[in-house]
C-alpha cells in the first residue's frame, strides 16, 4: 500500500520560506542589538565603577588561590587530611551557630507578628481610609529597604555588641518584607465571608477575624518558614558588625588569615542552612497539604 505527500506549489513554498528567513534575520538582529547594548551597559558600569581592565585580569588568579587555601591547613597539608585539626573549635562554634540560630528565630517570630499587625492596615480590600493604608504601606517600605547590616549598625552603636542588635534589625527587616507579602495574599482573599461578618453587624476587628484570618494562615506560615531560611543566612553575615552569632567569629578568622578556619565555619554554615531548608520545606509541604485534605 503506497501513500503519496502531495508538496506545496513552488511559488507558495519559496514564499514561506522567504518569510520564515526574514523572520529568523529579524531575531538576530534584535539578539545583536540586544547583545551591544548590554555589553555597553557593563562597560559603562565599569568605566563609572573604576575598574580597570588590565588590574582585573592580573589578580583574577587571586580567586582561585584563596580558594586552594581555604582547602589547606596550617601546616599545609589538605583539610581532609586531619579532620579534627580542620574542626578544632567545632564545640564553640557549634554554640555560636546555635546562638545565630536563635537570633534568626526570635527576629523571624517579631518580625511575623509585627507584620501580621500592619497587613490587614496595609489592604485596600479591608481598610477604607487611604491614609491608613498609605501610612502603613510606607512603613513596610523603609523596613524592607534599608539593609539588614545597616539597621544592625544602627542597633549596635544603641545598644552594644551581641545577639539585641542582631535580633532587631532581622526583625525589622523581617517586618517589612513579610508586610508586603502579607498584605497581597489579604488582598486576593474572597470577599464574601468579610462581607457575611459585615452584615451580620461585625465591627472591623471581627470581620479580620473572623472572615479575613482563617483564609490567609496556610499562606501566611509558609512565606514565614521561607522567611526563617533567609533569616538564618542573615543573622551569620550581620555578625559582621558585632550584632552577635557566629558571623563575628567568621570575620575574625577571615581578617587574621585563618584559612582552615574560615572554610571549617563556612562548611557549618552551609550545611546548616541547608538542613533548615530541607526541613522548613517539609513542614510547608505538610501544611499545604492539611489544607487541601480540609
Amino acid at each position: 500500500m503506497s501513500s503519496t505527500v502531495s508538496g506545496l506549489p513552488p511559488a507558495q513554498s519559496a514564499a514561506l520560506l522567504r518569510a520564515y528567513g526574514d523572520a529568523v534575520a529579524v531575531e538576530r538582529r534584535r539578539f545583536a542589538l540586544g547583545a551591544t547594548i548590554t555589553l555597553l551597559l557593563v562597560l559603562i558600569a565599569g568605566r563609572v565603577a573604576e575598574v580597570d581592565p588590565v588590574k582585573f585580569g592580573a589578580n583574577l588568579g587571586n580567586f582561585g588561590d584563596y580558594l586552594y587555601r581555604l582547602s589547606r591547613l596550617e601546616t599545609g597539608a589538605s583539610v581532609l587530611s586531619d579532620p579534627a585539626e580542620w574542626f578544632w573549635g567545632l564545640s564553640k562554634w557549634l554554640r555560636l551557630m546555635a546562638e545565630t540560630l536563635l537570633i534568626a528565630y526570635v527576629g523571624t517570630v517579631m518580625g511575623v507578628l509585627g507584620a501580621f499587625a500592619f497587613c490587614f492596615a496595609a489592604s485596600r480590600n479591608l481598610t477604607r481610609s487611604r491614609l491608613v493604608v498609605w501610612t502603613a504601606r510606607r512603613i513596610l517600605e523603609f523596613s524592607r529597604t534599608v539593609p539588614e547590616i545597616v539597621f544592625a549598625l544602627i542597633f549596635v552603636v544603641a545598644f552594644g555588641l551581641g545577639p539585641v542588635p542582631g535580633v532587631l534589625a532581622v526583625a525589622l527587616h523581617t517586618l517589612g518584607a513579610l508586610g508586603k507579602l502579607f498584605a497581597e495574599v489579604v488582598e486576593n482573599i474572597d470577599m464574601k465571608p468579610v462581607e457575611g461578618v459585615a452584615a451580620a453587624g461585625g465591627s472591623w476587628f471581627s470581620q479580620v477575624r473572623f472572615g479575613a484570618v482563617p483564609q490567609v494562615l496556610s499562606n501566611f506560615a509558609g512565606y514565614g518558614l521561607l522567611r526563617f531560611e533567609i533569616n538564618v543566612r542573615g543573622a551569620a553575615v550581620m555578625g559582621f558588625v558585632g550584632a552577635g552569632g557566629i558571623g563575628q567569629t567568621l570575620v575574625e578568622s577571615i581578617r587574621k588569615f585563618y584559612y582552615s578556619d574560615v572554610s571549617a565555619i563556612l562548611l557549618l554554615i552551609i550545611v546548616t542552612v541547608m538542613i533548615i531548608d530541607h526541613l522548613t520545606e517539609a513542614l510547608r509541604h505538610r501544611l499545604i497539604g492539611s489544607e487541601e485534605r480540609s
